[in-house]
């Protein structure tokens, strides 16, 4: 008999290693990102981490790959959370840059975020995973049953809050979120 939960297993070293990489280009951006920092604040050898990641553009291209499979699943689990029918491509959409649940900008989105633009600054080819992503999500909001721009209108709004929160240009109060979320909402009638 035990006296409590069973301890979490711990991430293998690969996986801390990219938890590290990203805390570190998060905290410091890519300047601050080394094969020795990541080693240490990972746990790891430098040589176990050389085992994974032979150098400072594999690292971070794996961070890239992670967080587009991670950007891509999560836009999907919000899709599936919709019901079926027009429009539900944009109201993921919405609920992505204008909710309050679990798919909504968090502290998730603002280290892939970081990674990002960290990356763009290093090399911007290094984003084409992220474009791919985003690109299937455009096909996604054209092919949604809306009438021309309205689904990507209310994708371009909640990118326009995504950068507002990750450049910290503003915070919109939760009245003027509601009411652009009100506007917004308004392009998806024809869908109801």
């Amino acid at each position: 008999m035990t006296d409590g939960p069973a301890p979490l297993p711990q991430p293998d070293a690969r996986t801390r290693v990219l938890d590290a990489a990203e805390a570190i280009v998060q905290a410091r951006g890519v300047g601050g990102l080394t094969l020795e920092a990541a080693a240490r604040d990972a746990g790891v050898s430098k040589g176990g981490l050389l085992y994974h990641f032979a150098s400072k553009e594999a690292l971070l291209a794996a961070l890239l790959a992670r967080l587009s499979a991670f950007m891509e699943a999560d836009y999907h689990a919000c899709v599936e959370a919709m019901p079926e029918g027009p429009g539900r491509a944009a109201r993921a959409a919405l609920e992505w840059g204008f909710g309050e649940g679990e798919h909504a900008c968090n502290e998730r989105h603002d280290r892939a975020a970081a990674v990002f633009l960290a990356s763009f600054h290093h090399d911007p080819a290094m984003l084409d995973p992220i474009r791919a992503v985003v690109a299937r999500i455009r096909a996604d909001l054209t092919a949604d049953g809306l009438p021309p721009g309205h689904a990507e209108a209310i994708n371009a709004a909640g990118d326009g809050m995504f950068m507002a929160r990750i450049f910290r240009l503003y915070t919109p109060t939760s009245v003027e979120r509601a009411a652009m979320r009100h506007a917004l909402e308004r392009l998806l009638e024809p869908a109801q």
